[in-house]
């Protein structure tokens, strides 16, 4: 019972000391981005308020976030407070189109091909990705670009190869994935307030 109780306390203490890693992550996150994070709302709100659309995109964990976004912005953040639907789209969910893309013209062009058919001038393309360096997402923001599309993307490590080729990248202090998703979904929460305080104050 003595070594049940021991191996309790211990699993205990580990979930205590990663809470506080992630109190401290929060706190410099918010240092490091916080007036980052307030500039791309206004670009949003910007994009939305002259009748462009948000589209969003990543792979894995970070499309089901951006997933999470696109929701936020068409549904509401709560019920505290009841608005319009925003226009947001997230690219890649779509298995049929996506893997007829990845056969036709290769993995790394589908998410392109989606921005290809829906971009238009005045709207945004918003990625999501813990390292920045997968070619779909690469080659989505060049392709969003070349249509004069506005870029933007929540990152993790070093920003990897996204940072260089689109408008705006916060990039989360972190290399460990399941922290930076969980820092993404917060930003993702504290855009989301932030927009409907600019559109619906």
């Amino acid at each position: 019972m003595r070594n049940a109780s021991r191996e309790v306390t211990d699993k205990l203490s580990d979930l205590k000391k990663l809470t506080e890693e992630t109190v401290i992550l929060r706190r410099a996150v918010i240092d490091a981005l916080g007036n980052d994070l307030l500039e791309l709302a206004d670009v949003i709100s910007g994009v939305i308020g002259s009748g462009g659309k948000v589209m969003l995109g990543g792979n894995g964990g970070s499309l089901a976030l951006a997933q999470h976004f696109a929701s936020e912005l068409v549904v509401r953040l709560s019920a505290r407070r009841n608005r319009q639907a925003l226009p947001a789209v997230t690219l890649g969910i779509n298995a049929t189109l996506s893997t007829a893309a990845s056969d036709d013209f290769g993995w790394e062009h589908a998410l392109a091909r989606q921005v290809e058919a829906l971009a238009n001038r005045g709207d945004m393309l918003l990625l999501l990705s813990t390292s920045g360096n997968p070619a779909n997402l690469v080659r989505a923001a060049k392709a969003a670009r070349e249509r004069g599309v506005l870029t933007a993307a929540l990152l993790g490590g070093s920003g990897g190869k996204l940072k260089s080729v689109v408008d705006r990248a916060l990039i989360i202090p972190h290399t460990v994935a399941q922290r930076i998703h969980e820092e993404q979904l917060y930003l993702i929460h504290l855009l989301t307030a932030a927009v409907e305080r600019d559109l619906f104050a």
